[in-house]
């Protein structure tokens, strides 16, 4: 009924992190993986959202606040700044 397109496991490397604002308290997971094109997921452990990100991806902060559901774009962008220094620069790579 359904065609297989992978079933592979792997050990990856995980980093947890967690930190406070003046607004809020964050709780982060960052796995760091061979899949996905060198992407790491990272994971908000309060809301349990996720999302493939690389560091260029942090320019954007609107996409930031309604990934992890962040209300201010100050917040956002303080997040960025403590992600970019956690996660790689990737070159574009193209993915089908």
């Amino acid at each position: 009924m359904f065609d297989p397109l992978y079933d592979e496991s792997e050990n990856a490397k995980v980093d947890f992190f967690g930190y406070a604002s003046q607004r809020a308290r964050y709780d982060f997971a960052i796995v760091f993986t061979n899949r996905f094109f060198g992407k790491p997921l990272v994971v908000c452990m309060q809301t349990g959202r996720s999302s493939l990100l690389c560091a260029d991806d942090l320019a954007n902060t609107d996409t930031l606040q309604r990934m992890f559901s962040i209300g201010e774009e100050a917040e956002a962008r303080e997040l960025a700044i403590l992600l970019k220094q956690r996660l790689p620069y990737l070159e574009f790579k193209e993915q089908y």
